[in-house]
Order: structure tokens, then sequence, then C-alpha cells
């Protein structure tokens, strides 16, 4: 009599699920979009200790089971470390032990079912709790591990993660893993006050990361940790030797190698991504490669023996020829504009810096000009031979225009001018000054217009333009200032009425000029200097008081004013 009632239970539920097939079978219709399999009897949940029975240490199911679990893993570790304090076991064997065990663990968080991720993080948070504090007091309360081998220890815990996450459903017991080696890295690194050893460990993060393509999630991670022990090494190291007297002795190799390295894996890293795989550069790639370049270049300026900014400089400007190539040999088409304008960008700053780190003052002005001319001119070429190229093109003359000003300002041009225009005259005149301006000449008349040019063109001439005719301004105020000092010593008044006319003849010169040859820029520099004439007679000249020289000032200006709009109406009446 005790089974009837379940018997009827049965009974009853197959009785449900014969109407509901009949049901299904007499209106098809409104049945149709409800799956087949709806209409099954939900199977009747087994009892719990069959349950029970079946479940595996990897397939705990509830929040409380998983977290039970890793308290019983956790108990286990002190009990570890009780039996290293209390028995005279060899502490290296149970420090082997304990390591095996935390690596157990990491293996059980890398087998559970792909869908229970909080067991997979806990349990591979689990095996961190352990590993972490163990290698910990093994390095620094027993001294049982040397620092080498802690940092090994390290590097073969995250290429065993690796081996077991690398699939994308276990990604985060891979960022687990990763971050518990670095934060670990990095701390006995600062404790020990032995750094080589742990950025080693952080480099191999780092070539795994870029190697294996299951980690590459966990890249930015490895980077930080490289990126911050390598800046620690570099700090201590390049302070004075009695500021870090409890930091051993490393020599110049040992210095030199970690940013060496670090640049060496993400710069082949992103080259072969890059020009092999044609693939686009990510915003991190392009942030990493620059930031272990600059920690290499400054650990070559701050470690190397000897001759160490000519041989940065030199090799600045030998990747800079290999960026320009890539840049706008390899990366031309359309499809791969981010990497042309990053390698363009990482060209035109490595040239900078080679030409500032190996040549001398006059030879640093002469090469940039020169390199300004260079870049206009291939820019012109470019767009004679390859119109549709027009965005390479425009890099091209805006390098030309960032190399100009650069030799413009190494030359000391721009402080040259200003003092000739506005401030104190001194009869100096540099030879490299000039150089630079004939190159401005030169890379303004080399460039190509087009009547329907865009804004980004307008704004380069007119820089350019500007460069070279206030430079030549600037030369003439010089020269009238030094002829008439032959006669007798000019005067503050003097030099304004100069400077007055000089500028007001540079207005009508560009006037005419801008008509003359069409050239749109030439008209409004003209009329931007009526405005610096303007903003001088009133700041200058008639500060001064000498109602003679004032009165001629004003009168030049009239005449600029009058001559300028007409000159510049010249080109609409023809």
């Amino acid at each position: 009599m005790d089974v009837l009632p379940d018997a009827l239970e049965q009974l009853a539920a197959r009785l449900e699920t014969l109407e509901r097939r009949v049901e299904v079978l007499e209106h098809p219709t409104e049945h149709s979009a409800a799956p087949e399999a709806a209409t099954a009897p939900a199977p009747a949940p087994p009892p719990t200790a069959e349950a029970g029975e079946g479940l595996s240490f990897a397939q705990a199911g509830g929040v409380l089971s998983v977290l039970a679990y890793a308290l019983l893993g956790i108990a286990g570790a002190y009990a570890l470390r009780y039996i290293a304090e209390s028995s005279s076991l060899p502490k290296l064997a149970i420090a082997a032990v304990a390591i095996v065990y935390a690596l157990l663990w990491l293996v059980g968080a890398a087998r559970v079912p792909s869908g229970a991720r909080f067991a997979s993080v806990v349990y591979a948070g689990t095996s961190a709790l352990i590993l972490a504090p163990m290698l910990w007091e093994l390095t620094l309360s027993f001294k049982v591990l040397p620092s080498p081998a802690t940092a090994g220890i390290l590097g073969a815990f995250v290429i065993a993660s690796g081996a077991l996450g690398w699939k994308q459903d276990r990604m985060l017991v891979l960022w687990v893993a990763n971050g518990t080696a670095a934060a670990t890295a990095l701390a006995l690194s600062v404790a020990t006050h032995q750094l080589e050893p742990f950025i080693a460990t952080l480099l191999l993060m780092a070539l795994v990361g870029e190697c294996a393509p299951g980690q590459r999630s966990v890249r930015p991670l490895a980077a930080a940790a490289a990126d911050a022990a390598i800046w620690a090494l570099l700090f201590i190291y390049s302070s004075p030797q009695s500021t870090r007297m409890e930091y051993p002795a490393i020599g110049a190799a040992g210095l030199l190698a970690p940013a060496c390295l670090l640049f060496l894996i993400y710069g082949a890293s992103v080259t072969l991504r890059t020009t092999l795989l044609r693939r686009k550069m990510t915003v991190f790639e392009a942030g990493q490669a620059m930031a272990a370049f600059l920690l290499a270049a400054s650990s070559v300026l701050a470690f190397a023996p000897r001759n160490r900014a000519m041989v940065l400089g030199a090799v600045c400007l030998l990747f800079s020829a290999g960026c320009y190539v890539a840049a706008f040999v390899l990366f031309g088409n359309a499809g791969e504009s981010r990497n042309r304008r990053v390698f363009g960008a990482w060209a035109a700053g490595l040239l900078l810096a080679g030409c500032l780190l190996s040549l001398p003052p006059f030879w640093l002005a002469a090469g940039l000009g020169l390199a300004a001319m260079a870049a206009t001119a291939l820019g012109v070429r470019l767009d004679a031979i390859a119109p549709t190229r027009a965005s390479a093109r425009l890099t091209l003359l805006y390098h030309g225009l960032v190399f100009l000003l650069a030799a413009a300002i190494a030359s000391g041009l721009l402080e040259y001018a200003f003092e000739a225009l506005a401030g104190a005259v001194h009869a100096r005149l540099a030879g490299s000054a000039m150089a630079v301006t004939a190159c401005a000449i030169v890379c303004y008349a080399a460039g190509k217009r087009d009547p329907q040019e865009s804004w980004q063109l307008q704004v380069l001439h007119l820089i350019t333009a500007a460069l070279a005719a206030f430079a030549l301004a600037a030369f003439l105020v010089e020269g009238l200032v030094a002829l008439a000092a032959l006669r007798t010593p000019p005067e503050a008044h003097h030099v304004a009425f100069l400077r007055t006319l000089i500028l007001c003849a540079m207005a009508l010169a560009l006037a005419f000029a801008g008509s003359r040859w069409r050239r749109i820029e030439l008209t409004r520099l003209a009329y931007a200097s009526l405005a610096l004439v303007a903003a001088k007679l009133l700041f200058e000249d008639m500060r001064l008081g000498h109602l003679e020289f004032i009165a001629a000032s004003i009168f030049l200006f009239a005449i600029a004013l009058i001559a300028v709009p007409r000159l510049a109406r010249m080109s609409q009446k023809a």
C-alpha cells in the first residue's frame, strides 16, 4: 500500500503527457512554433543522495560547495606550513610538495565545465592564495628558495596556466594566474632588492603573451608589470650609489639588457603582425611599442659606457628609414591607413631624435632643413605619380613642415626674427639661419598648388610662406640697421621707422605676388602684415614720441592700406 500513491502520481503524469500530445495533433498550427521537446515530460529530479554520488571535485555545482572546497584547499596549505615549522623534515621537500599542491588547484580550475566560471575563478584564486604567500615565506622567512628559483617558479606557474587555460573560456584563469605572478614578482623584487631574476620572469610573461594565441587578452597586464619593473631598475641604478647600498652591483650589460629585450619583444611583435600578417595595429600595440622604445633609449643614455648619444642617434636614424619604408611602401593601400599613420609618425619622431642626438648644432639645422626639402619633394612627386594617395602625400608634406620648424628652432631663426622685428636689434646673423630660410623658400616654391586643395594644405602652405617671409623681413631690418650704423648709431625711433618701412614693403610685395601667381596664402599674409604694422604703430612708434617719425610711419601704413587691397584684386580683374 505504500507504493500506491507513487504509482498514482506516475499514472497521472503519463495521462497529462498524452493529453498534451493529442492537443498538439488536433491543433498543429497553434503549436508549430513550440519545439517538440517541450511536450516531453520533465524528468523527475533524482534523489539528493543519488546526485551527490556522481559529482566530482571539478563539477561542484553550488556557490557554497565551491567556497567550501576552496576553504579546504587553504586549510591544506596551512597544514603544510605547520609541518614545515614543527617537523624535522627537509623544508625544501615540503616546499616542493606545496608548489605541486598549488599547481593541482590550478589544474582543477582549468578542468571545471565551461559554464562554471565562478568555480573556475575561485579555484584559480585558491591556487594563487596558496602559491604567493608560500613563495614569499620560502624566499624571505625560511630562506629556502633563492630569488632566481622563486622567479623560475613564477614563470613556470604562468606557463602552466597558459597551457591549461589557452581556450577562450579560460581567460579568467589566465588573468588570475598572470596577475598573481606579476604582483608577486614586483613585490619580491622590492623586498629582496634583486631586480634581475624577477624582471626576467616579467619579460617571460610578456613574451608568452605575444607568442601564445590564447593569452592575447592578458598582454596589457604583462606589459604594465614589465614596464614598471624596468622603470624601477632604471630609476634605482641611475641614482647615486650612496642611495642604493642595499642593491647588488650590476654590470652595464645587465642594466641594458632588460629594456632592450622588452623593446625587442614588442617591436618584433608589432612589425611581424603588421608587415607579414597584415593586421591593423591596435592602440595597445602602438602605445606599448613606444613605451618600450623610450625605456630602451633611456637605459642606453643612462648606462651605455661611451658614445651613447651617437650610437642611439644612429639607431634612431636607421629605425626611421625602416619606418618610412613601411609607411609609404608596405602600407600604401587605403585599407591600411592606421598602420601608415602610426609608422609615419614614428619615422618623423625617430628622424628628429636621431638628428638631435648625433649632429652638432650647425649640421643639425642643415640636416633638418634638407630633410624638410626631401619630404616636400617626395610628397609632390607622390602626388604626380599616384594622385589617389592624397593622404600619404599630405603626411609627407606635414613631415616637411615639422622638420622645417625644428630646423628653424635649432638654428635660432625664430628667435632671431622676433628680435629683429619686435625686440632689441643685434647685428648678428648665423649662417644656419640663412640656410634654413633658403630651405623654407624652396619648400614653399616646390609645393604643388591646386585650386581645390584642402584646408590642411592651405594651412601648411601658409605656415611655410610665413616662416620664409618674416625671416626675409628680419634680414632686411638687420641689413638696414647695419647700413645706418655705418654713418651714425641708430636710436630706437629710427629702428621703429625702419621696421615699419620693411613691413609695409613686405605687405605690398606679398599682395602683388599672391595676385600675380594666384596664391591666396600670400594675400592672407599681406593682410596679416598690415595687422602687425597697426599693432606696432600703437605699441612701439607712438610710445617713443618722435612726431616726425610717427607721421612718416602713419603715412607708410596708410599707403599700404590703400595699395594692398587693390593689388589683391588684380587677379580678379585679370
